[in-house]
């Protein structure tokens, strides 16, 4: 991926090419905890205990009315290996302690949107049209809660092959749930994809990077490629930042953008945001305020790698990236979703998805890696 150059960035960084030498010479991340360990599709496991029995993404993120943590996945089954009933998308199962040291696994002891048996959180209908045109699935790229008020960035799939050059996406939205998870409403705004218009959408995929001691809520987005298949998706990733308050009123026209205007790069809302990080195309990402460090993990999709970075301000330069865990170590990897409550910036937990794409084939799960040094 390669930095752009500008005042606060810092200078340009061929990062494609140091990341394609660093696979080749990279030794494993030092084990720590954790590595490699399946937390859904085995008989019996604590996921199937509420439900679940396959599900993939498996997205962290910290509860804070009551201090527990809570997970989201995509596609789900109530059997393993895609049997059984399918459930839907998004599907919450969540955990009372979440063990940062990595002795423990991370177990789940109850399912959204109840304490019973875990289904999809959203009311609409897969396959089907639900007033915005065809949609296979609605698919979650994040989660926040803060100020009483949870809140899921989501991408409408229209298809999962999308020819070339195109991403594939229906439009993307945030539902928020005022009840902590069990029933979810759809803000009015959405932002239009690939069939609505808006092909390679910036807005496709969001990552909520957190609340800075500033007081602004930064987000990080880029181009829908959830299905890995889009070839016109660059790596391209845009910053912007917004008041919570401003958030939760869906005023999102109140956002600042950071963009590169009239010979700097500056905090605006003069000007859209400006790309800040592109190279190798990338599926999913994750961005989160670790201690002091911006952490940054994503899926590169030419590497067949989860790879990191950090930084020390949403808009300051970010690292060179490491590629951490690859598909000779885990075939057919995708995800990469960074803990927020990892132990710190040089030990982070990462939730990574994996499967063959073959239905009713194992495997297709999420895997718990502790250790990584962004």
């Amino acid at each position: 991926m390669l930095l752009k150059t500008g005042v606060g960035l810092g200078v340009a960084l061929a990062g494609v090419g140091v990341a394609r030498a660093t696979l080749a010479d990279a030794s494993p991340t030092e084990a720590a905890g954790q590595r490699n360990k399946e937390l859904c599709d085995q008989p019996g496991d604590s996921a199937s205990q509420q439900g679940l029995g396959s599900g993939d993404l498996g997205i962290p993120y910290y509860r804070e009315h009551d201090g527990t943590w809570g997970y989201v996945f995509g596609d789900s089954w109530s059997g393993i290996q895609q049997t059984g009933t399918y459930l839907g998308s998004p599907v919450m199962l969540n955990q009372d302690h979440f063990d940062a040291s990595g002795a423990a696994p991370i177990s789940f002891t109850w399912a959204m949107p109840t304490a019973g048996q875990a289904r999809q959180l959203f009311d609409y209908r897969t396959k089907a049209d639900n007033g915005f045109g065809y949609e296979v699935s609605r698919i979650p790229n994040d989660c926040i809660e803060f100020g009483g008020r949870t809140y899921i960035q989501y991408t409408s799939v229209a298809t999962w092959e999308p020819p070339a050059g195109y991403d594939g996406s229906l439009m993307s939205g945030v539902a928020y749930s005022d009840d902590y998870g069990v029933t979810w409403h759809d803000y009015s705004y959405h932002w239009d994809g690939d069939v609505r218009g808006a092909n390679q959408s910036l807005y496709g995929m969001w990552s909520f990077a957190g609340i800075d001691p500033d007081g602004w809520l930064y987000i990080f987005s880029k181009r829908w490629n959830g299905t890995h298949r889009n070839t016109a998706d660059g790596g391209a990733i845009q910053l912007f930042r917004i008041q919570p308050n401003d958030f939760r009123d869906g005023n999102f026209g109140a956002q600042q953008n950071w963009a590169y205007l009239d010979g700097s790069w500056k905090w605006t809302t003069a000007a859209a945001p400006s790309v800040i990080l592109s190279g190798n195309d990338t599926g999913e990402f994750s961005v989160k305020r670790i201690g002091d460090t911006y952490c940054m993990s994503y899926f590169d999709v030419k590497l067949g790698a989860i790879c990191t970075r950090h930084a020390s301000r949403p808009d300051a330069g970010w690292s060179v990236p490491v590629p951490q865990i690859t598909s000779v170590e885990v075939p057919n990897l995708y995800g990469g979703y960074i803990h927020p409550g990892s132990a710190s910036a040089s030990s982070l937990t990462l939730i990574v998805s994996q499967w063959n794409g073959v239905l009713n084939a194992p495997p297709y799960w999420v895997k718990q890696f502790d250790g990584i040094a962004s």
